[in-house]
């Protein structure tokens, strides 16, 4: 709730004033690379060569979209406020791994509702008024589409699935949508700066989306409840009649054990794969 809820989206509402919306789009890529730095270093998650390349590439887009040569210290404010947003909301991706294995909706409920409510607080407290009924309306649509709702759910489901720093890695797509709709309802232009950041942040983008890991390794017996599907190499496990039906997405979720088990597949840090690796 702090730092996803309530940290992120406050800094970068003061940070966007001050930026073209194309340029705060691609900056928002610094989210895949603070997310997948914490997932490296705290939570010990393995990435190859390749996205050690894809990183420095982003960070280096990032680093000349901060540039401005009207400020007195060469550095634009507004675009370090929306890395700073990028930093906070590393931290919410990988904290919300950490849950993922959780129900996702009433994840998303309690964090939604909690972080919300203290927002609301804070801005009234702050002077602000409650917008008319059609802004509110909109609000709720849009939040609920791309900010708080579905998309955090989809999200959450993610990290599960594929782990922290790949998550982060596909969330490199996203800004290069907000560039598209940025040219397509603003008229205002980015610098030059942006055209020559453009194609670094590509490259990026592309190296850390198309990584693939393989290797033998091994899974240690555990015992654990999430929602699971019996499509999988690690589901196979027997029912009992007191075990819950499948959903018509072909889901449940009870207790469920994974034997020990030694085999090579394409894979990412997901619940499943949390093994160690050869440097």
């Amino acid at each position: 709730m702090l730092f996803g809820g309530l940290l992120a989206p406050v800094t970068l509402v003061h940070s966007l004033p001050g930026t073209p919306a194309a340029t705060a789009a691609l900056l928002l890529n610094f989210e895949a690379v603070a997310t997948t730095l914490i997932a490296v270093t705290v939570f010990r998650e393995w990435v190859s060569r390749r996205v050690w390349v894809a990183l420095g590439c982003i960070t280096a887009s990032c680093l000349l979209l901060t540039w401005s040569p009207d400020a007195g210290t060469g550095l634009s404010l507004s675009a370090l406020g929306i890395l700073l947003t990028c930093l906070f909301w590393a931290v919410d991706n990988n904290l919300g791994q950490r849950l993922s294995a959780k129900d996702p909706f009433r994840v998303i409920f309690i964090k939604g509702t909690g972080a919300g409510t203290i927002v609301l607080f804070i801005a009234l407290a702050t002077g602000e008024h409650l917008p008319g009924l059609t802004a509110t309306a909109a609000a709720l649509v849009v939040g609920f589409l791309c900010y708080g709702g579905l998309t955090s759910i989809l999200f959450l489901l993610a990290l599960r699935g594929i782990g922290t720093a790949r998550a982060g890695s596909f969330l490199a797509i996203s800004p290069f949508f907000g560039v598209f709709f940025s040219f397509l309802l603003f008229a205002e232009l980015p610098t030059s700066v942006f055209y020559v950041a453009l194609p670094v942040m590509a490259v990026g983008a592309w190296l850390m989306a198309s990584e693939e890991h393989s290797h033998p390794h091994r899974h240690p017996a555990v015992i654990h409840e999430h929602r699971h599907r019996h499509d999988d190499l690690h589901h196979d496990h027997t029912h009992t009649e007191s075990d819950p039906p499948f959903s018509a997405a072909g889901e449940h979720s009870h207790v469920h054990t994974h034997a020990e088990l030694t085999h090579e597949h394409p894979h990412q840090p997901d619940i499943h794969h949390q093994h160690s690796h050869r440097r």
